[in-house]
């Protein structure tokens, strides 16, 4: 075992394989959006998954108060887009958004799609946990995942 520090912390879970979403919101019409690969499923009854960001997140403020948000999971024809949005100022003007029932951005050609409402955050280390109920969803069974592995997508 080796001693824990941030670069063996990162180079440690880099080893555990992760499908990567795009999650945004839509705030008075503007619509922010940031790779997320903490995504996760959180409960079946009723049905909430969790993502986190970091405190330091350049949309962090957007996605704090914002009401509904979409989760768009990518498939591996969408590198690009996850590139897009890991950085700080994403480029929005070739992305044809769908809006969901509550004015949320969707992503179009995911392998799947989240509409859900924020019900909670958790401020932890130097993130901030969002939690989420799942209001409607769809998925594309003809689509394979993007991956991320070692630093890697795959």
């Amino acid at each position: 075992m080796k001693k824990v520090n941030t670069n063996n912390f990162k180079k440690t879970l880099s080893k555990f394989s992760t499908g990567i979403t795009v999650v945004c919101v839509n705030n008075n019409n503007s619509i922010y959006g940031k790779t997320v690969n903490s995504f996760n499923s959180l409960s079946l009854n009723p049905p909430m998954v969790l993502f986190s960001l970091g405190n330091y997140s350049s949309s962090i403020k957007q996605f704090s108060k914002t009401k509904f948000l979409s989760i768009n999971i990518l498939s591996s024809k969408q590198k690009e887009l996850s590139d897009n949005f890991a950085s700080t100022s994403p480029n929005l003007e070739n992305i044809k958004f769908l809006k969901g029932k509550n004015k949320t951005a969707i992503i179009p050609n995911c392998i799947a799609n989240l509409e859900c409402k924020l019900i909670d955050k958790i401020k932890k280390g130097d993130h901030i946990i969002f939690i989420c109920k799942i209001l409607e969803l769809q998925s594309n069974d003809k689509l394979k995942p993007l991956v991320y592995f070692n630093s890697k997508y795959f």
